[in-house]
């Protein structure tokens, strides 16, 4: 007969399975379709959605859900090389460089709520370090395996920008669909307000996408994104913003058409950074405000029923006037 003790620890680790399961199969889809996008030979993309959504994984649900994420990169790496030594160490590289990200994020103090502007940047900065680690890894292991085509450091430097882009547009999109909830007493005119954003957001991806000259447009969508709904309103639009002129980029249409392949994955790059930073830094700052002037308001309401209640008090123990001389 089982005990509560050990019925409670079977459904902890059953809980972590089917959360390690989730987590490899969340990468392994992203995945495939981040494939879409390769700019150089060998499936190397400048957006590599799975280190996102690891990062995200392990931002959600802890450290335990780390061999999820091996697995998810064991059945990418599976999925796109020949069986090798690339299929054991690039794996490796991909779920230390996620670990590594992920503590160095928590011995920060990181917030997945991004309700910081600390949050962003710390993002950005140490999620660059994780990268670093699994860029170097797989191109490495792609040379030694000697199934390298191209030069190294132009293949390490997609490696590179993929992973990063991948933890500024998919991670804080993850993070924040995670913790949405529906919200109460909302009026018809938000939920359209909303509706239509998310419109203009698919509208202002195809317009970018067509010309070097229209890539500008996204970044008023994205204030009012920011100022309007906050990390709700700019996470989801960065990343649809940023899908639609990364697949012209691996097309090489619009903007990315005529141009060899290094200026157009510095172009798509910086864009991706830019609007990623744009979005992510402005709805911190906006959520920071709100809060400060929340907290102000609560304050002086606070500090108002103080008043109210010393006036009365004064007022209670005030002798009453006599009637004669």
């Amino acid at each position: 007969m089982s005990t509560p003790t050990h019925s409670a620890g079977f459904r902890r680790h059953g809980a972590t399975a089917l959360q390690c399961l989730a987590v490899a199969a969340l990468c392994y889809g992203t995945g495939r379709l981040g494939v879409l996008t390769q700019m150089v030979s060998l499936r190397v993309t400048p957006v590599w959605p799975p280190v996102g959504v690891a990062l995200a994984g392990l931002l959600l649900f802890g450290l335990r859900v780390w061999p999820g994420v091996l697995l998810g990169a064991f059945l990418n790496s599976l999925s796109r090389w020949p069986w090798g030594p690339v299929l054991l160490l690039a794996p490796l590289g991909d779920t230390l460089s996620v670990i590594c990200s992920y503590t160095l994020l928590r011995r920060v103090g990181f917030r997945r709520e991004l309700d910081r502007l600390r949050d962003p940047l710390a993002l950005l900065l140490l999620g660059v370090v994780g990268t670093l680690i699994s860029a170097t890894v797989g191109v490495g292991t792609l040379l030694l395996a000697d199934v390298l085509r191209g030069s190294f450091w132009s293949t390490w430097s997609v490696w590179l920008a993929g992973d990063t882009m991948g933890v500024l547009l998919v991670t804080p999109f993850l993070l924040v669909a995670a913790s949405a909830r529906r919200p109460r007493d909302v009026l018809l005119s938000r939920w359209l307000e909303g509706a239509a954003l998310a419109l203009a957001a698919f509208l202002v991806g195809i317009v970018m996408a067509r010309g070097s000259s229209l890539l500008f447009l996204g970044f008023p969508l994205l204030i009012y994104a920011a100022f309007r709904f906050q990390r709700a309103g700019a996470a989801p639009c960065a990343l649809v913003v940023s899908t639609f002129v990364t697949v012209a980029a691996a097309h090489r249409t619009g903007p990315f058409n005529g141009h060899d392949v290094s200026r157009n994955m510095m172009t798509l790059t910086l864009f991706n950074g830019a609007v990623s930073l744009t979005a992510l830094l402005l709805a911190a700052a906006i959520t920071e405000r709100n809060r400060t002037q929340e907290e102000i308001t609560a304050l002086c309401a606070r500090l108002s029923g103080v008043v109210t209640k010393l006036e009365g008090d004064e007022n209670g123990h005030r002798l009453p006037p006599r009637d004669g001389p």
